[in-house]
């Protein structure tokens, strides 16, 4: 069994990440040219989405945003801060990767976190920390139109992937501490924007013409 010293840093993660999320969707939004109601909704359902699925996932019911009111609260300042800004957001594009990116790393380290205090595997850990960093923004694309980034070229998941493994890497190796976690965050952030600006991805697939012309 781990110890934990970092349950305060779940709580500050939590906040942080839900307003970048809720930053990310309401700019998302906007860019799409959604009413005020709109806005709101696709910035609460950015901010909860990943987390209300690990939830599910590990049996932590009622999932955390209906028992804890600064997420809600985190949520409404997201909402507030964006559409009051909105008319200063020229690159909209470089916003919504922005706090996208931000709260990718914070939820993923958050989400390991969630699954070791369960007792889960490693593995599995690592996999409830992507989910967490990645859903909220597959339910953002969704609802907004577009294809979700999990599913590019761009290296998404796979930061996420790599900044739970650096996660649980160091914590095996110096035990738990506010650093490791900052490492582990700020890899996956990094990791995001250095693949981002050099145009890093996984490789992609389609089908060659002949092959089509070939099908029954």
């Amino acid at each position: 069994m781990i110890e934990f010293s970092g349950s305060q840093f779940i709580t500050i993660a939590e906040i942080l990440g839900t307003f970048a999320f809720a930053v990310s969707g309401a700019t998302a939004a906007i860019q799409h040219r959604y009413d005020l109601f709109g806005i709101l909704v696709l910035a609460f359902v950015t901010a909860i989405g990943g987390g209300t699925i690990r939830d599910l996932m590990v049996g932590n019911l009622p999932v955390s945003w209906l028992t804890n009111s600064l997420a809600i609260w985190s949520v409404i300042a997201g909402f507030i801060l964006t559409v009051t800004l909105r008319s200063r957001m020229r690159k909209v594009q470089s916003w919504i990767f922005f706090f996208d990116a931000v709260g990718l790393g914070l939820f993923t380290v958050m989400g390991v976190q969630v699954g070791l205090r369960a007792d889960m595997s490693n593995g599995i850990a690592i996999a409830l920390g992507t989910i967490t960093g990645c859903f909220g923004g597959v339910v953002r694309d969704v609802l907004s139109g577009s294809r979700p980034l999990i599913f590019r070229k761009e290296i998404y998941a796979t930061a996420s992937i790599i900044g739970g493994l650096i996660y649980i890497v160091l914590l095996k190796r110096f035990g738990s501490s506010i650093a490791i976690q900052a490492i582990a965050i700020f890899s996956t952030i990094a990791l995001r924007f250095i693949s981002y600006h050099y145009q890093i991805g996984l490789p992609q697939f389609n089908y060659r013409s002949d092959d089509i012309k070939s099908s029954p």
